[in-house]
This record gives C-alpha cells, structure tokens and sequence, in this order.
C-alpha cells in the first residue's frame, strides 16, 4: 500500500512540474498584459561599448555612463531596455559577469526602466574573444557586433552542455527578478544565412528555459518573412508566452504585420523598429503602437561605438555624421539628434 501511495504521490508531482514547464495559455499572457503599463524604450548599449562583452566586461564596464545615459531614457519617459548578454561573458568570468549584470540591473531600476535580456543572437561578426575589443570601423555601422554563439560551436555536443548551463544559471538567477521585465531567448535566429541550421538551437533554449520556468515570459522575435524562415517563424510564434517582433517598414506594411500578428491573441512587442531612411519613424510608427498597446523598443540609443548612425549597407568611408542619421536618438553630450523626436516621445510617455 505503502510502495503504491509513493507512486501515486510521484506521479502527482512530475505532473504538476511538467504542468509548470509548459509554455503559457494565452489567457495568462493576456492577464500578464493587463496589468502592465505600456513598455516604451530602446535597445541599449551604453556609447562607451562596441558590443556585447565590452559593455559587461570588468575591464570596460562603465557604470558611470550606464547611469548617466539612462538618465536620459527616464527623462524620455522610456520604462524598458533591450539588453544583448553572451555566454563568453559567461565562461571566462561567470561571478564577475553576474554581478555585473546585477549592477546593470539595479541602476536600470534606479530609472525606473525594466530589462529584456538577450541571450542568442545570429547578427553580424561570427568570432569573438573574451578581453580587449576592436577598435569600430569608420563610419560602418555594428563593426564590432558579434554572434552567440556563432558557427564554430553551435553543432557541438560539449558546447551545447556549456551553452545550457549558462542560459539556466543566468535565468536562475534572475527566474523571479522584477527588474526583468521578459525573456528574449533568442534574437533573429536564421540570420546571416543560417536559416533552418538555427532551429535546433532555438528548440534547445526554449527547452533550457522552460525547465528554469521563470516568473517572467519567455519569447523569440519573429523578424523575417521569407520562405526560408517558415520552420522558424513557426516555432517561434507557437512557443513564445508573448508574441515579440521586429519591423522597419512604413506605417502601413507594419500596421498589416500587426493585424497578421493578432490572430494568436497574444500580447504584443515590438522589440526592434525605427530606421529612418526606410520610413519607420518616431513620429508615425510610435504613436500606432501606442494605440495598439504594443511595446515600442527602437535599435539605438546614445551615438556611440556601435556607430549605429550609419545604416546597415552604407558605410561612409570618413566617419562624418550623416544628415539623416539611420538609428539612435542622442549624441554623447546628451543633445538630441531631433528636437522633433525627443518631444514626440515626451508627449507619447506622458514623461514628467
């Protein structure tokens, strides 16, 4: 009777954490949503930063700039930042790098300002090393950007062990931390001609984070139409908690992507929008999200060493600013780079 009641109490039990492990009903999500205020902000790298290790790395760490330039994004109104992490910061300084990210975090809420954390990403430079970074390229824009984890370790076993243990020691960590405001485990899988070779890294961290099941959502953004991104459209959009996307379009072509994007009956963000030269501005994308109750998290900050100024296939050989800058919002001394944007989004937070 005994050996059956232990059984029963077992069975009991693996449900109930397989029953946590699972992805969110949209009628949860939708809860979630309801009571959260509407998310503004942008992808932050401070402007001392070429990337993702530079910004985290002991050595080059600027808490001073950090503070100062969310400063900024306070007086804007902004209440949410998109931050890229990487396993590197990881694997050759874990205590350090956690502790960093935990100061990144509290002077974040010092402004007011929750984070989405970052883990993957497949865009621009494939290598990488810990220590000392390259100096930016003149005028071409993310010169310095890296990939996670890139080709050289994505198909191997050992490294996947590695790669698991950072996604779940980093969620651990933070699984219930009301600074973080949701997930991004994975940012445009497929890109820089992967395609499907990233789906069973995208299943695999899904997965890793699912077993974590942190109090926050989980997501990946869907980011690319295109025939060979179906497989990764799919799965991306059928296991995010909450739908989050990417468009630099005009209003009109993001306004459809939208209607598509409601028939999951998810909460909705936009995660990465805003390039001027292809129409996706301040003034007009902005105020459409707003009304849509999507959170409207724009590429760039502060003017800095991403030199996300310049656009993506348009260098400018002698580095001089563009009169139309491509992302970004203000200079390092803090002047805008339009008067007409910074009161836009004044008026649209309502900031104080």
């Amino acid at each position: 009777m005994k050996k059956l009641l232990f059984i029963a109490v077992l069975a009991f039990a693996t449900h109930n954490l397989s029953a946590q492990n699972k992805m969110w009903t949209a009628e949860k999500a939708n809860k979630w949503y309801a009571v959260q205020p509407w998310y503004s902000g942008s992808n932050y790298q401070p402007s001392t930063a070429i990337n993702q290790l530079e910004m985290f790395q002991a050595a080059t760490f600027d808490p001073q700039t950090i503070d100062k330039e969310l400063g900024w994004a306070q007086h804007l109104g902004f209440n949410a930042m998109r931050v890229f992490l990487h396993h590197v910061l990881w694997t050759s300084d874990k205590d350090g790098f956690k502790k960093r990210l935990n100061e990144y975090l509290t002077i974040a809420n010092k402004h007011g300002i929750k984070t989405i954390l970052v883990f993957f990403d497949d865009c621009w430079n494939d290598t990488y090393h810990a220590g000392k970074q390259p100096d930016p390229k003149t005028g071409v824009h993310n010169s310095g950007w890296v990939r996670d984890p890139g080709t050289a370790i994505r198909n191997n076993p050992d490294s996947l062990k590695m790669l698991e243990a950072y996604v779940k020691d980093v969620m651990t960590a933070h699984k219930d931390d009301k600074r973080v405001l949701m997930w991004d485990l994975y940012n445009e899988p497929g890109n820089s001609k992967y395609l499907n070779n990233s789906l069973p890294l995208l299943k695999s961290v899904f997965a890793w984070a699912r077993e974590v099941n942190p109090s926050q959502p989980l997501s990946s953004g869907v980011w690319n139409w295109g025939d060979g991104f179906k497989d990764l459209n799919k799965f991306q959009l059928e296991n995010s908690d909450v739908i989050n996307y990417h468009d630099y379009e005009k209003p009109e072509a993001h306004q459809k992507k939208i209607e598509e994007l409601k028939a999951y009956n998810r909460p909705l963000l936009c995660t990465e929008y805003m390039a001027r030269r292809n129409g996706s501005l301040f003034q007009t994308i902005m105020p459409m999200l707003k009304a849509e109750k999507i959170a409207a998290i724009n590429w760039g900050f502060v003017s800095g060493k991403t030199n996300t100024i310049f656009a993506w296939d348009t260098p400018i050989a002698s580095g001089e600013e563009p009169k139309l800058w491509f992302h970004d919002i203000f200079r390092k001394d803090g002047s805008p780079f339009s008067q007409e944007e910074v009161s836009t989004i004044r008026k649209l937070t309502a900031a104080k």
